[in-house]
């Protein structure tokens, strides 16, 4: 069984947690958040914490017992405080904006991108920044990537889009003799 999983996970103040059969849903003050879990791992909701533990002996269902662990944990974080991820947007002409619902990318090409941006996520524009954050982490985290997916960095001047963070190897280029 996972190390993850022998301590039970301690449910924090403002958090309400909801088991109905195989689904669980944490409430909190940054949004609502829920997920079915396997039928093979057995979930406890009692006494401030949450229990986890697996229904037999199968290294299949072991290994799920970590799985479920990391996803409760991350969904009493994000229900807490939002996830936040950071791009930076760089190039000559390159640009972001929010416009409604959508976010639009002029990135260099012929035309502009126009992505929808998901109901449960916030997308702030700020000159070459771009910030996305929402309570769901797996929401947030393909959302960004996406986003950096239309213009990947270069690694000869840096142009396109990357994390906040993110180190890009730079090549020297042609010589001149």
């Amino acid at each position: 069984m996972s190390r993850l999983a022998k301590k039970p996970i301690l449910i924090p103040e403002k958090v309400e947690v909801t088991l109905g059969g195989e689904t669980l849903t944490v409430k909190g003050p940054t949004g609502t958040l829920t997920r079915t879990f396997s039928p093979a791992v057995a979930i406890l909701v009692k006494d401030g914490g949450i229990s986890i533990s697996p229904k037999n002996e199968i290294l299949t269902t072991k290994m799920l017992v970590g799985t479920t662990v990391a996803h409760i944990r991350n969904m009493i974080a994000g229900s807490r405080e939002a996830f936040v991820k950071k791009l930076i947007i760089e190039g000559i002409g390159f640009k972001a904006e929010v416009k409604g619902s959508e976010l639009v990318l002029n990135l260099g090409f012929s035309h502009q991108i126009k992505m929808p941006i998901p109901k449960d996520l916030k997308v702030v524009s700020e000159k070459g920044v771009l910030t996305i954050s929402g309570a769901d982490i797996e929401a947030v985290g393909a959302f960004a990537a996406n986003i950096r997916s239309q213009k990947k960095p270069e690694p000869y001047k840096g142009k396109g889009i990357r994390y906040d963070g993110e180190v890009i190897r730079r090549k020297q280029g042609k010589k001149t003799t």
